[in-house]
């Protein structure tokens, strides 16, 4: 039998009979698969130290003849520890896991490997805000599935005003001119930069924090429309 081999990522563990443990993956070039890891959950099992959450691995399976596949080897490249070592990191981590496994078909979405490895690798970083992490993923999961807003006309189809104020209409997934509105510029700017770039590139951004309170109940109206959780 062929033997394959990729790099994936642990999306949902769940056990199988007595010692097993069916394995969901999103890997970087077939994209979500599932395998069977036979004896996994016995004491002195070699493949249980590859499959951790909130890692990188490598992974040696065989085809199976439905939609299972065997596990046959397994080694770990990365594991994101400080992720465990904070309660709200953790959280997060598992959200993202359970929304990108309810997003993803099987045998379908490598394309969605960077962003759950760049997301996991930022929640690792103690420097780079939750809150950030968490739009970023919301928008970049949004760029995919091709819902993002107009990032350069407004609802009635004009160029955006450079120095206009603008509300956001969730209908149109546009924003309205409008005045004092609580969207600038810089705001629609830097959600354009979250639905293209990783965490850790948008963190480096000077200020950045200013306005990720202001895009937080927009992006999350934009997730909870469109991505599930």
């Amino acid at each position: 039998m062929k033997q394959f081999e990729t790099k994936g990522i642990i999306l949902r563990r769940t056990d199988y009979g007595e010692a097993d443990r069916i394995i969901t993956l999103l890997t970087s070039d077939h994209g979500k698969i599932r395998v069977m890891a036979k004896g996994v959950r016995k004491q002195k099992s070699k493949l249980a130290g590859g499959i951790e959450l909130f890692s990188i691995s490598e992974i040696h399976y065989i085809k199976g003849r439905g939609d299972i596949d065997t596990l046959v080897s397994t080694r770990l490249i990365k594991h994101y520890g400080n992720i465990v070592r904070d309660l709200s990191r953790t959280e997060q981590a598992y959200n993202i896991l359970k929304s990108s496994n309810k997003t993803i078909e099987d045998h379908a979405g490598s394309e969605y490997y960077p962003v759950l490895h760049e997301s996991l690798a930022a929640l690792d970083d103690v420097a780079i805000p939750i809150a950030l992490i968490e739009l970023s993923y919301a928008m970049r999961m949004l760029q995919l599935l091709g819902h993002v807003p107009q990032f350069s006309s407004d609802t009635s189809g004009n160029r955006l005003d450079p120095d206009g104020a603008f509300e956001f209409d969730f209908e149109s997934v546009a924003f309205r001119p409008v005045e004092n509105g609580p969207f600038d510029k810089n705001h629609i700017k830097l959600l354009k930069l979250l639905a293209y770039n990783s965490p850790g590139a948008v963190a480096q951004i000077q200020e950045v924090s200013r306005y990720i309170e202001a895009l937080s109940p927009l992006v999350r109206g934009l997730r909870n429309q469109y991505v599930p959780s």
